[in-house]
């Protein structure tokens, strides 16, 4: 008999599903929300609902996102982005080699999202310099991060949370090295299988569509501003010589709420017009100089030299997103001015200041060198051209290693807990001069963060209010008479579907409770079915939202939708057919 308090639990959680799939809240809103409605109805202690938070797991995570910047910032990764840049690497197959066999590991120690941001621009050059599209190998680059992340428990997110819930159900926490001797097989599989399949890329070059990177070098669409002092003002457009003076072509011109369309040449200029221009990069710069537009207002450094174009992503967890340039007063705030937006293979027109950016946009910028170097430093956006020639380090990047390796050290021999010596590591990391206390803050993906807490709320109710034992005596009726090889696949299966209908979070938070219960039935150790739904929810390879890296080379990589689910398919049924046989063969008892 299905109790009140399972009834609001389904209620609760269908409600959450459907607002994971239609995108209508970023995801950790929705877990709040969630979190919310079940202390709201009782069906959870404040307390019980918000343990997440105060979670050994989450306290660690937090801690990793700043080692990891630590590592970043002190220049510890600097000879991989050289040797990336070696000119020894001269094909496609050769760098995802490397990116198989050295980035994927090392995604095993450093979560992931942060190596693809400091990669991506490294990359975008080498395919730059040898005339290579970037679909050719940002695709790996990214599968090589995810099956790297199941090599330790710090590898991804989905695995800490994982194991905070498998405690809290009574079945202990898994240590440091819990899915090493099943993650070392699985990388090596996902490693053969990039080699293997490099031909199988799109290519998405030039012809195809056009790259903003194209557009700045062939002309940009952007607003300017006319000035009380430009000497257009009071010209119709044909006696500007505008066109003929300086090659640049006026779309649109925008007088308070007027939007003025082709044909424009006897429109007579006014000042506090707004135009919408086609131009190229020097074109600008002398409108600029002559003093006869503004971008919107904003004064350029005297030192035009220092003036830089680059691309910048807005990543997935980037708290910019649903958000408009003109309400981030972008320009203020970063000193940049955005040229151009491009969108899932379009670029967009519209009035620039009104435009409200989503995960996964690319801008093109116009700033001086000094806030593009800034921009290197934020969370929220990730600068995809490399600023600088030469990559420079600190001395203090030993001491970045030294502490990171301290924490597998101390946790892996079991001489401290995981998140005691993540903690001590942090607070060496600042004493030392390895970064501030402002930019360990800033390194923590809060969204994350959110997100997790907000769902351990959502795995508690489902356990107390009977909803995953009666999931999952449904699931037996199901699976009844199957080999525990066959019951593993399916639960594998159903992992994978929620984790790209969901996110790798919430299928870990919704089905390991179910998986738990589900093994007495099957007479499985119920770690056994937790493990195969912890590696289920970290191979997401079907679609550019299953996982955030999969966004984040999505738009630099020009891929259509459908382009990562046919590279992806075969790799997720790989997994699907050998990962349960592992975790028979090598897991937990």
């Amino acid at each position: 008999m299905i109790t009140p308090s399972a009834w609001i639990t389904l209620a609760v959680l269908i409600a959450a599903v459907a607002a994971f799939i239609g995108g209508w809240l970023a995801p950790e809103l929705v877990a709040l929300m969630a979190a919310g409605l079940l202390i709201a109805t009782r069906v959870l202690s404040p307390a019980d609902a918000l343990a997440g938070f105060g979670s050994p797991a989450l306290i660690t995570l937090m801690g990793l996102f700043v080692l990891a910047q630590a590592l970043l910032r002190s220049g510890a990764l600097d000879r991989l982005r050289e040797l990336l840049a070696s000119p020894r690497i001269r094909t496609p197959p050769q760098l995802i080699a490397l990116l198989a066999l050295v980035v994927a590991p090392l995604s095993g120690l450093i979560p992931n999202t942060p190596i693809v941001a400091i990669l991506l621009p490294v990359i975008q050059s080498w395919c730059q310099r040898r005339g290579i599209s970037p679909s050719r190998v940002l695709l790996p680059l990214s599968f090589a991060t995810i099956t790297g992340g199941t090599l330790t428990l710090i590898g991804t997110s989905t695995n800490l949370l994982a194991s905070d819930l498998a405690a809290g159900l009574g079945f202990g926490s898994f240590q440091l090295f819990s899915f090493t001797a099943i993650g070392i097989p699985v990388w090596l599989l996902g490693s053969i299988y990039l080699l293997l399949t490099s031909r199988w890329l799109p290519e998405r070059g030039p012809a195809e569509g056009v790259s903003l990177a194209d557009l700045s070098r062939e002309g940009y669409l952007t607003e300017v501003l006319l000035p009380s002092a430009s000497p257009l003002a009071g010209l119709n457009l044909h006696d500007s010589r505008l066109q003929r003076r300086f090659d640049v072509d006026v779309l649109e011109v925008h007088r308070g709420s007027q939007k003025l369309q082709p044909p424009l040449a006897q429109l007579r200029l006014a000042a506090g017009d707004s135009l919408l221009l086609r131009c190229n990069r020097s074109e600008l710069l002398r409108l600029q100089q002559d003093r006869m537009v503004t971008l919107a207002g904003t004064v350029l450094a005297p030192a035009l030299a220092q003036i830089r174009h680059a691309e910048v992503l807005v990543p997935a967890g980037s708290l910019l997103a649903g958000t408009s340039l003109r309400e981030l007063r972008f320009r203020q705030r970063f000193n940049a001015t955005v040229l151009a937006v491009k969108r899932t293979g379009a670029t967009l027109r519209d009035r620039l200041g009104r435009l409200v950016l989503r995960e996964g946009d690319l801008l093109l910028l116009q700033a001086p060198l000094d806030a593009l170097r800034g921009l290197q430093q934020s969370s929220d956006l990730v600068v995809l051209d490399q600023l600088d020639t030469d990559l420079p380090t600190t001395h203090r990047k030993h001491l970045a290693v030294a502490v990171m390796a301290a924490v597998l050290l101390l946790s892996g021999l079991g001489v401290l807990p995981l998140v005691a010596a993540v903690l001590l590591a942090v607070g060496v990391l600042v004493l030392g001069d390895c970064l501030d206390a402002g930019s360990a803050l800033r390194a923590i993906r809060w969204d994350i963060v959110l997100l997790l807490g907000g769902l351990y709320s959502l795995s508690v109710a489902l356990q107390q209010s009977g909803l995953a034992a009666l999931a999952a005596s449904s699931l037996l009726t199901a699976l009844q008479g199957w080999p525990p090889y066959g019951a593993l696949v399916a639960v594998y299966i159903l992992t994978l579907v929620a984790t790209e209908l969901l996110s790798n979070a919430a299928a870990v938070a919704l089905l390991l409770p179910i998986a738990a219960n589900l093994a007495p039935g099957l007479q499985l150790p119920p770690m056994l079915l937790i493990t195969a739904v912890v590696f289920a929810a970290s191979q997401s390879f079907l679609s550019p939202i299953g996982y955030q890296t999969n966004l984040m080379v999505f738009g630099p990589g020009r891929y259509r939708f459908l382009d990562v689910f046919r590279y992806g398919w075969p790799l997720s049924l790989l997994y699907a057919l050998t990962v349960p046989a592992l975790v028979l063969w090598l897991g937990p008892s």
